[in-house]
């Protein structure tokens, strides 16, 4: 299957376009400002169950005695 040589300049010429276009990327693409995967609320409550989990481990392993 050959291609006509009009279609294959066009193609070549789009080609050397965007190599020169490489690297610029608009600054609207870009992302911006501080987007968490997950809320404030649900960030809380992690390290509200972390510490807390933390701190009820220290409290019964001090009133136990030590290691047991």
């Amino acid at each position: 299957m050959t291609t006509s040589r009009r279609v294959a300049d066009r193609k070549n010429e789009k080609f050397q376009k965007n190599v020169t276009k490489r690297g610029f990327v608009p600054e609207t693409t870009v992302k911006k400002g501080s987007d968490y995967p997950v809320g404030p609320i649900l960030l809380g409550f992690f390290v509200f169950v972390v510490i807390g989990s933390s701190l009820f481990q220290i409290i019964r392993t001090a009133t136990s005695g030590g290691m047991a």
